[in-house]
């Protein structure tokens, strides 16, 4: 099959001081599994049974060199004398391709991948990862080391050997690697002549009864024409069209297709900046992520996300019985996310802690109840999906908006998930408001005339209370919170929802204060005042989209669209951003990949881009 790679091939040195960890790594999976893979082709992080569990493959959150002998929690192939290597993903998919050049001019590649492909009537992805290692030109000498571990990295998985497999068990795993590799070489790591292709399949305890390397390559070969069939549904934006695409694919990933949830970033605990920590668990469905998700993706036209996530979203209605939406929720609908640390695992570069779990499930954060009906009154109006919303959903949203009704201008956490302090939220309010605004909109739709004037009726008088206590009359702006004067990232969002207009005398005074408070440099922060951890000292990445878009609806389109290629730049060689960035623009911090951030990064091309007519 011969593999063409999208975008640029990026090189990466191989002698020279230890590689110090970072976030340059490439995503794969079938939204099942996933797993990241660094730039030496090695799997540093990968959880079983799903995206939340135990972490098999956990280098990432461990200090010790992946290169030396006391390495764990990762799958590599080593190449003795390596001299270069260069890595990049196959066109439109999530297939990583690594070569590997030795001193002598031997040259390998490996092609990693998660299977996905339609058979039998359904989606195949199964928690499993193929590895295909191919000598290209001589005979590289190659070292397989598999270390995966169990406990949070507490011990290694119990290995045991079979014929032409090995099993790896330890706590809630057991997963086999079947290979026509010598399983003694890879048992006692020992390093080989590469002369014939090598196949290897990660996957459930079950065996493979069928031809190892050919169906492998079936699957190869099927997978990519997945990817490569769901890209070219999307409508993309004429400009930065790999960029955008890149970020889709992602996204994708980082949903888990068996219940419609999706996950806000791959990992947990990658510190916001050097020892801050503010090292959390993003590893779950947060409601208002999901939402931006499902946002960015409609207009790409991805409708397959939107309604399996609408499933979830009706599972949750439904479990809440008119009640309390937390703001957070398990991948399977779990409302427990305990918050606890993992004793064994030092974390990124030893800046721990690395904590499972997030507390954030015992916040009150009130624009959940704007975000579940944001996502789903396109259901109301969209002809496309197989399951058009219905009068019996809509009345089952009415408690949803009466709990939006009640909690509008009571206090909560906010979106940024205060652990010390409560307020009443500006953003809340306003999304609490979006709850009773759509449900009008969509009754109207649906001809219920009455509940259209009940809720419009309701969201009016909302919109009066945010309008009066919002409203700072020293500052002569919105603040972030009833009756004070904070500054806050998120109040430029009342555009996007609608709330008010960019060419309001209110709503250009507040984005003019946001810019002149938040922004530094080419960056934004979400809030400049010292919170339970102390001041914040990255910027935000979602944020700094956000100020792309004010900056555009402001007229000021150039200046939006060359911050937009500086944002551009500070993407990983997979073209991926994490939560947050130095000041400088000279690392990423924070969970990775974050969707946030590639939200923001799919929403600024599709506002900036010129219109495909402009080509014709």
């Amino acid at each position: 099959m011969r593999h063409e790679c999208g975008g640029e091939t990026h090189s990466t040195p191989a002698k020279g001081a230890r590689v110090i960890q970072n976030l340059d790594l490439f995503p794969i999976g079938n939204c099942a599994a996933s797993a990241l893979i660094d730039r030496a082709g090695r799997f540093v992080w990968s959880c079983a049974p799903r995206v939340d569990g135990d972490p098999f493959f956990c280098a990432l959150l461990d200090d010790r060199d992946p290169e030396g002998s006391s390495a764990r929690g990762l799958w590599a192939v080593d190449v003795e004398d390596t001299a270069e290597i260069t890595q990049a993903y196959l066109r439109n998919t999530p297939i990583v391709r690594t070569e590997i050049t030795d001193a002598r001019g031997a040259k390998l590649e490996i092609i990693d991948f998660a299977p996905r492909y339609r058979q039998f009537g359904r989606v195949y992805r199964p928690l499993a990862f193929i590895r295909l290692i191919r000598p290209l030109s001589g005979a590289p000498r190659v070292r397989i080391r598999m270390r995966p571990m169990a406990g949070w990295g507490a011990a290694p998985a119990e290995i045991t050997v079979g014929s032409n497999h090995l099993r790896y068990t330890g706590g809630e795993m057991t997963l086999r690697l079947t290979t026509d590799a010598p399983v003694s070489h890879i048992e006692m790591e020992r390093t080989f002549r590469l002369e014939e292709p090598i196949t290897m399949f990660l996957g459930p305890d079950e065996g493979f009864d069928a031809a190892l390397a050919i169906t492998a390559e079936r699957m190869l070969q099927e997978t990519a024409e997945y990817w490569r069939g769901w890209v070219r549904t999307l409508y993309v934006p004429l400009e930065w069209q790999e960029a955008v695409i890149r970020s889709a694919i992602t996204l994708k990933l980082c949903a888990y297709e068996e219940t419609g949830a999706i996950v806000a970033a791959l990992t947990t605990s990658i510190p916001e900046h050097a020892e801050s920590g503010r090292n959390w668990d993003y590893r779950y469905c947060w409601l208002r992520d999901a939402y931006y998700v499902v946002q960015a993706l409609n207009r790409l036209g991805a409708a397959d996300m939107l309604e399996n996530y609408l499933s979830y979203l009706r599972n949750l209605v439904d479990q809440a019985r008119g009640g309390h939406v937390q703001p957070v929720y398990g991948v399977g609908l779990e409302p427990a996310l305990t918050e606890r640390m993992a004793q064994h695992l030092p974390g990124y570069r030893g800046m721990g802690p690395v904590r499972i779990g997030n507390q954030a499930h015992e916040h009150l954060q009130h624009d959940v109840y704007g975000q579940i009906i944001l996502s789903t009154v396109q259901a109301f109006f969209d002809e496309r999906l197989l399951r058009p919303a219905t009068a019996d959903d809509f009345r089952a949203l009415e408690p949803v908006g009466e709990r939006a009704w009640e909690l509008h201008d009571k206090p909560d956490a906010s979106l940024w998930e205060f652990r010390g302090r409560e307020a009443v939220h500006t953003y809340s309010a306003a999304m609490c408001w979006a709850a009773c605004d759509r449900l009008g909109n969509a009754a109207a739709k649906l001809g219920l005339g009455d509940r259209a004037d009940f809720w419009n009726g309701r969201a009016a008088k909302v919109r009066a209370v945010i309008e009066e206590r919002a409203w700072s009359e020293t500052a002569g702006r919105y603040s972030a919170t009833f009756g004070g004067d904070q500054l806050d990232a998120s109040l430029l969002q009342l555009v996007d929802i609608r709330f008010a207009e960019p060419a309001d005398p209110r709503m250009r005074a507040t984005m003019d204060a946001v810019e002149h408070g938040l922004r530094r440099g080419h960056y934004m922060l979400r809030y400049a005042t010292p919170d339970d951890f102390g001041e914040p000292k990255t910027a935000f990445n979602i944020c700094t989209f956000w100020l792309i878009e004010a900056l555009h609806l402001s007229g000021r389109t150039e200046e939006a669209r060359t911050l937009f290629e500086e944002m551009l730049q500070r993407r990983t060689a997979a073209g991926l951003l994490s939560e947050d960035i130095a000041l400088d623009g000279g690392e990423l911090w924070g969970n990775y990949p974050q969707t946030y951030s590639l939200v923001g990064l799919i929403n600024c091309a599709s506002l900036l881009s010129k219109p495909w007519t402009s080509v014709r």
